[in-house]
């Protein structure tokens, strides 16, 4: 079993560092809040003081961070690059700027360093269950050996290309579940308003060309699903706000690619609005919110 440094075990990097525990894994963690880090420790990890510490003598660096900044200062500043041993393998799953990603796979090679940006989609319950999808972009054979590592985390391990390809996916996937939350939203609203009950237009939608993962798992509309966030008083499985951050990256995205992204405009547009109301920290199916604001 692989030694590894985990840095970052918020909600989705502590689910996703016990599944590799789980697995038979030696883990040193490292965050800046003590609670994650005792979560993650009491399931059997060793706790790192610091992030040199958590990289010293691994065979894998793995972070799970909150925003490009974060992970810029983590591999190039406070010592991954450092650090760690050259024959270690780093996997950054943060999600953050392609811009980003690029400039620390650049150091990273320089360093002499195999590395893979691998950001994920599934949430909590995905990181809990060990089904994340992980979106990896490096050279392949880099994927190919930190596969059997990433395989204890997900159900879903692909390969989208070379360097920060996986951050490219990834941004293109949250653009569509953002756009399809809120087109959603506008749907059961209006169909609501006029006099269809919300379980007919699900049993519908749902099983018509208006079908999509985004409705049946998590379905703005309180009732109809009844696993989804929105039964449940918009508990968060992936806050508004996290979307809202994503939603950004895509407009960043279309920009550095000098393309045209309406929909994903639209959307960051209302996202914004959403969380200026109050509500980011609500799940991001409660978008519904701003159409409807009694619900």
């Amino acid at each position: 079993m692989a030694r590894v440094g985990f840095i970052g075990v918020g909600n989705m990097g502590s689910l996703m560092a016990r599944n590799l525990i789980k697995a038979g894994h030696h883990l040193k963690v490292y965050d800046l809040s003590e609670d994650a880090v005792n979560f993650v420790v009491q399931s059997g990890a060793k706790r790192a003081a610091s992030v040199k510490d958590a990289v010293a003598d691994v065979e894998f660096v793995v972070t799970m961070l909150p925003v490009g900044e974060n992970v810029r200062a983590v591999f190039l500043e406070d010592g991954v690059l450092a650090a760690a041993d050259r024959n270690a393998l780093l996997i950054d799953s943060s999600t953050i700027d392609v811009e980003t990603a690029h400039a620390v796979h650049m150091a990273a090679a320089a360093a002499g360093f195999g590395m893979l940006d691998a950001p994920v989609s599934g949430g909590v319950v995905g990181a809990e269950a060990a089904t994340l999808t992980f979106m990896c972009g490096g050279d392949k054979a880099t994927f190919l050996k930190a596969r059997p590592l990433l395989e204890a985390m997900g159900k879903n391990i692909v390969h989208c290309g070379g360097p920060g390809y996986g951050q490219v996916t990834k941004i293109c996937n949250n653009m569509v579940a953002g756009i399809t939350a809120l087109a959603l939203s506008e749907a059961f609203v209006m169909g609501e308003k006029l006099g269809v009950e919300r379980q007919t237009l699900y049993d519908v939608l749902s099983t018509s060309t208006a079908g999509s993962v985004i409705l049946t798992r998590m379905c703005p509309m309180p009732g109809a699903v009844a696993a989804a966030a929105s039964s449940h008083g918009f508990k968060p499985g992936f806050a508004a706000k996290l979307m809202l951050k994503d939603l950004r990256l895509s407009q960043a995205a279309a920009q550095m690619a000098g393309t045209a992204t309406p929909l994903g405009a639209a959307a960051t547009a209302a996202y914004a609005m959403h969380i200026s109301n109050g509500h980011g920290d609500l799940d991001m199916s409660s978008i519904v919110k701003l159409i409807n604001p009694e619900i």
